[in-house]
C-alpha cells in the first residue's frame, strides 16, 4: 500500500523553491518525481536520517505519482530489496521520505542544474556511478 500522505520538511521545502525558479517546473509533484528518481539511481543507500514534517508542502500518494503510482512503488520496493531492507510498510515510507529528501537535496545541490533541459540531460546521462 503505497504512502498516504507525503510532507516535505522546510529545508526541502525551500530547496523546491529554488529548483522551481531554476527550471521553471511549476509543480512540487513534478520535481518531487524527478527527485526521488534521482536519488534512487544513486548506487549506495542513502544515510539514515529524520526529516521533519515542518513545511506547508503535502500531497497526497496519487498526487505524487500520477498514474504510475504502481512503477514508483515497485522501485521503491525493489531499492529497499537490493539495499537487504525489510518491505514491510513503515520501512518503505521511511525510505521514501529519505530517498526524497536526499533527492532533492542532490537536485538542488547540482550546480549544472539551471534548466528543464538540464533535468532531461540527468535522465539521458546520468552521472557515473
Amino acid at each position: 500500500m503505497p504512502i498516504d500522505n507525503i510532507k516535505l520538511s522546510q529545508q526541502a521545502r525551500d530547496q523546491l523553491v529554488t529548483l522551481k525558479r531554476r527550471t521553471k517546473i511549476a509543480h512540487w509533484n513534478v520535481l518531487c518525481r524527478w527527485a526521488f528518481c534521482r536519488s534512487l539511481a544513486e548506487p549506495a543507500p542513502p544515510p539514515a536520517a529524520k526529516h521533519p514534517a515542518d513545511s506547508n508542502v503535502e500531497m497526497n500518494w496519487r498526487t505524487f505519482a500520477g498514474t504510475h503510482g504502481d512503477i514508483y512503488w515497485a522501485l521503491l520496493r525493489q531499492r529497499c530489496h537490493n539495499d537487504g531492507l525489510p518491505l514491510d510498510e513503515e520501512t518503505l515510507a521511511q525510505q521514501f521520505r529519505i530517498h526524497l529528501h536526499r533527492g532533492i537535496g542532490y537536485l538542488v545541490g547540482d550546480p549544472n542544474m539551471k534548466t528543464i533541459t538540464d533535468l532531461l540531460d540527468l535522465a539521458v546521462d546520468p552521472p557515473a556511478a
